[in-house]
């Protein structure tokens, strides 16, 4: 599985789950323009088949709009460190394996 970091996380998140997920991105290493426009982001996941990871619920809009793919991992944490986040990651693995699979739903809310 492929994970799509968006702006709103860091880019060091990428290092950190590189154990479950070594093919993921960071925005910021895509070759979109800074900042970079939701539906760029969306259109890049969707073309190079990757989730995306973001606090931003416009990305919950999209897919309601286009349907998926791409899935969408919405974290709703608050204020979280890159270690925290990534520690939700961990523990929710299994969850996000079986919201990957084709017929399952387009967004993923985590809290």
């Amino acid at each position: 599985m492929k994970l799509l970091f968006d702006e709103n996380l860091s880019y060091r998140i990428v290092k950190k789950v590189s154990r479950i997920a070594p093919r993921s991105l960071h925005v910021s290493r895509t070759g979109l323009e800074v900042p970079a426009k939701d539906t760029d982001i969306w259109d890049y996941a969707k073309l190079n088949k990757y989730v995306v990871v973001s606090f931003d619920e416009d990305f919950q809009d999209l897919s309601s709009l286009y349907g998926f793919p791409p899935k969408v991992i919405l974290l709703k944490l608050g204020n979280s460190s890159t270690q925290a986040i990534s520690e939700v990651l961990f523990a929710k693995w299994e969850e996000i394996k079986l919201f990957y699979q084709p017929e399952a739903a387009g967004v993923l809310e985590i809290f």
